[in-house]
């Protein structure tokens, strides 16, 4: 493996592991940010893409501008269930237990879309992470503290209820989510792999969609400037809180999307898929740990299902040995 390569993997743990910790700071304070997040997040993005990638528009688009406009619109999607479902009581260690089961629904759009077939391995695993993240989902609604919830009712039946709504919100942007990904599966066959290009009208096309939330981000501007300045080590550092974690955001959100489409250039899918199903695992420790998640027994779990589940999926085992002892694979095939 190139140096880069390593960089590459690196970043995407990296950066996708900071954003996540900055993203949960962010919502644990103020739970309707998502808006705000991702208008920064895609500004950010687009404003380097535009003097870096297209040079100011003067490179033309390898792929076809009407196909990142049904690209984006998946993306529109998926990114605005994500940023409401924190608005429903959803914990953050169950939103990323979900996230990491979006191979379920690719095997099942797989099927009906592309007309694939599968190996009885594929199948099970497909029903170990089912059944994780409906062991996750059920846990995590006895276990919740509606006094500990931003604008909870106080009222547990009510808090459940709404929790309902966010797993439904969750399970539609994992459809979503699976369907882009074969939406973007079949145009990379045709028109070839071209992730700065990709990277850039993925963000700079949703941009004019932000002026119907102008008065939410606006709202949320003002929440920031007025939050407390931040504090390390007793030493005021001049800068509001919110805003503070707001830029890590965004930085490591560049950082980490960016290292992951350099991944998809690098590797084949299975090992892009692999990477972040890891990166995702070490998010969902941190989560638990730093930010002192509830996680039972019972989560422990959900988890070990979902991720053994994703293990049997991607044929790990076979994979690994061949790496490890390619002259044993070499002998079994004469």
């Amino acid at each position: 493996m190139e140096l880069y390569q390593v960089l590459a993997v690196v970043l995407v743990f990296g950066g996708c592991i900071t954003n996540t910790m900055f993203l949960e700071a962010i919502v644990r304070e103020v739970p309707s940010s998502g808006n705000m997040v991702t208008f920064l997040q895609f500004l950010l993005i687009s404003v380097h893409g535009f003097f870096f990638t297209t040079k100011c528009l003067t490179v033309k688009p390898a792929i076809p501008i009407r196909c990142y406009a049904t690209m984006v619109s998946y993306f529109i999607v998926v990114s605005l269930l994500n940023n409401i479902a924190p608005n429903f009581h959803i914990p953050m260690p169950l939103h990323m237990i979900f996230r990491s089961g979006s191979l379920v629904a690719s095997l099942v759009l797989g099927i009906i879309i592309l007309n694939k077939s599968y190996k009885l391995s594929t199948y099970l695993s497909v029903v170990m992470i089912t059944i994780g993240i409906t062991i996750a989902t059920i846990v995590s609604a006895k276990n919740l503290d509606s006094s500990s919830l931003v604008g909870s009712s106080g009222d547990s039946a009510v808090d459940i209820m709404w929790m309902g709504v966010g797993v439904v919100v969750l399970v539609v942007s994992m459809v979503t989510t699976s369907r882009l990904g074969i939406y973007q599966e079949v145009l990379y066959k045709e028109y070839g792999k071209h992730p700065s290009e990709a990277l850039f009208y993925s963000h700079c096309l949703p941009l004019p969609i932000f002026l119907l939330l102008a008065g939410d981000i606006y709202r949320h501007i003002l929440l920031y400037n007025s939050s407390e300045y931040l504090v390390y080590q007793g030493v005021t550092m001049y800068i509001p809180r919110l805003w503070f974690y707001m830029i890590g955001n965004c930085i490591t959100q560049f950082i980490c999307i960016r290292s992951v489409f350099v991944l998809t250039t690098e590797f084949s899918s299975l090992s892009v898929t692999l990477v972040v199903t890891l990166r995702k695992f070490v998010s969902l420790m941190i989560s638990i740990f730093f930010f002192q998640n509830p996680f039972t027994v019972y989560h422990w779990i959900a988890t070990a299902l979902v991720f053994t589940g994703t293990f049997i999926f991607l044929d790990l085992h076979n994979r690994l040995l061949q790496i490890w002892m390619p002259e044993k694979e070499e002998k079994k095939e004469q």
